[in-house]
């Protein structure tokens, strides 16, 4: 699990109520339910609008991923794949079909699969990289939902605000009420500015760079299948992967 996402959004919240207290406001007083209640339902209306309802079921499923995901770039499948290689340069490429029991990506496996059964090079880099365009395609419909939910939700938070303040001026007759009744007005701005910027928005990037790494990690298996298919010199092929990949000092520590 990687907890950047829960630790960065947990941090801009608490940033935010610290500051509200230092300038003696009350936290409590942020949370009223109309107008958080018409930005977030009005935000997540018109941004299931924009799309379909299996966009907006990925979506959902995308939010657990982008809390709780961790997906290294494809450095931890390089001595898998070297070990393969090896294995394929001594016995053959039959000899993979033990090995496979004992990995579990899914998408290394298939690759796998599809050259001990002798499928053409070629053919067998197609299906692959189809299934990576496949999935960049489908993430970055995931990452578009939040993205367009950080550009409605301050203009819904600005017509909450515009509603709340026509009911202000229909009731001039109580001005004992319009500090508050205005303070309220405000809030759905608030919560509307507030949300596009510490939730929907940080969530999209955080979807876009799993994308990113998961991608990564699957081009460096296709590269790496294609050098056992050849026959490869296991070292030749850990040096070719590891040239696919930024310097990662901290992982490399580790």
């Amino acid at each position: 699990m990687d907890p950047a996402t829960l630790v960065g959004l947990g941090f801009a919240f608490v940033i935010i109520l610290v500051a509200n207290v230092i300038e003696g406001g009350n936290p409590a007083h942020l949370l009223m339910l109309p107008p958080m209640l018409l930005v977030f339902g009005g935000t997540l209306g018109a941004t299931v609008a924009g799309g379909t309802l299996a966009d907006a079921k990925n979506a959902v499923r995308s939010i657990k991923r982008a809390f709780t995901a961790k997906v290294d770039s494809g450095t931890d499948m390089i001595p898998t794949i070297v070990g393969l290689a090896d294995t394929a340069r001594k016995e053959g490429l039959l000899a993979l079909e033990d090995k496979l029991r004992t990995i579990d990506d899914p998408f290394l496996v298939k690759g796998v699969t599809l050259a001990v059964d002798g499928t053409d090079p070629q053919e067998l880099r197609d299906i692959l990289e189809g299934e990576v365009h496949a999935k960049r395609l489908q993430d970055k419909q995931s990452a578009k939902f939040f993205t367009d939910a950080g550009g409605y939700a301050p203009t819904i938070g600005i017509v909450g605000t515009v509603m709340s303040l026509v009911h202000v001026l229909g009731n001039l007759s109580k001005p004992d009420e319009l500090g508050h009744m205005i303070a309220a007005a405000f809030l759905a701005t608030l919560w509307g500015v507030l949300s596009a910027n510490a939730i929907w928005l940080p969530i999209a990037a955080k979807l876009k760079r799993l994308s990113e790494l998961e991608a990564s990690r699957m081009e460096v298996i296709i590269e790496g299948i294609a050098a056992i298919q050849a026959g490869s010199n296991p070292r030749v092929v850990a040096q070719k992967l590891r040239s696919l990949l930024p310097d990662q000092p901290d992982a490399e520590a580790a």
